[in-house]
Parts: structure tokens; C-alpha cells; sequence
């Protein structure tokens, strides 16, 4: 009988510990079905978001980008938000804001940095055309057919 009464105590204990264990988390750029889309669409809002605003480009320029993504966060409210309920919805209530909070936003420096240094590069082009004080000067040679020194 003592048998019997420990092992179901056994039993009891180790689905007691087994519920109070956290849910698994989400690993961000893992494939997903329904949060991939999500993740996508937030990291998507942050990089153009922080396109349009001056003080996040500065801050994105200096590679400070979990900085930048903070001045215009609160405009991705909405995107951020659904990807927190539906993480809540498949590993349980609580854990989508911990997500974003943890994972996500350790990843989201690394999204950003890939999305946008292409575009804060300084690239040269080569060009035909001379520059733009030297167009201006040869083209008042041209009209007036003397330089300043025939003057």
C-alpha cells in the first residue's frame, strides 16, 4: 500500500514540476508558421520606421541600433503586439512580452543591421558629368565667351 500511495505522490510531484516548468521559448530567425510572419512584419516596421526619422538614422549610422529602434518604437506598437499575442497563444500566457523583450529584441540589432547598412554605405559612382562648381564655371565661359581674367 505504501508502495502504491508513493508512487502516485511520485506521479503527483513530477507533473507538478512539469507544469511549473516555463514553456519553451521561441529562438528568433527559426522557422516558425505563424511567428515567422510576425517577427518579419515587426523587424520590417522598425527598419522603415527608423528610415523616416533623423535622430534614428544618427543613431543607426553609429551602429547603435537597438538605440534607434528605441526612439520609434512605440510606432510598431501594433505589429509588436501581435506578435505577442500569438506567442502567448502557442507557448502560453505571459510569454509573448518576455519574448519580445528577450529574444527578440537581443535579435533585432542584427535584423536591423542587415536590413539597413547596405543603405547607410557611402557609395562612389562614377559620373561623366563634372562637378557641379565646375559645370557652373564652365558654363559662364561658354556664354560669355571669356574668363574672368579677359576682364
Amino acid at each position: 500500500m505504501k508502495a502504491v500511495l508513493l508512487c502516485g505522490l511520485a506521479v503527483a510531484l513530477v507533473s507538478h514540476a512539469a507544469e511549473a516548468r516555463p514553456a519553451r521559448q521561441h529562438v528568433p530567425g527559426t522557422a516558425h508558421a505563424v511567428l515567422t510572419p510576425l517577427e518579419e512584419a515587426a523587424t520590417a516596421c522598425f527598419a522603415e520606421t527608423v528610415m523616416s526619422n533623423p535622430k534614428a538614422m544618427r543613431l543607426a549610422r553609429d551602429a547603435r541600433w537597438y538605440e534607434a529602434a528605441g526612439v520609434i518604437g512605440f510606432l510598431c506598437r501594433p505589429e509588436v503586439q501581435r506578435m505577442a499575442v500569438a506567442h502567448d497563444q502557442i507557448y502560453g500566457r505571459g510569454t509573448g512580452e518576455r519574448y519580445f523583450k528577450g529574444a527578440y529584441a537581443r535579435h533585432l540589432d542584427k535584423q536591423l543591421a542587415a536590413r539597413l547598412q547596405p543603405l547607410l554605405e557611402t557609395k562612389s559612382v562614377a559620373s561623366a558629368e563634372p562637378p557641379a562648381e565646375k559645370a557652373a564655371l564652365t558654363d559662364d565661359v561658354i556664354e560669355t565667351g571669356s574668363t574672368s581674367e579677359n576682364h
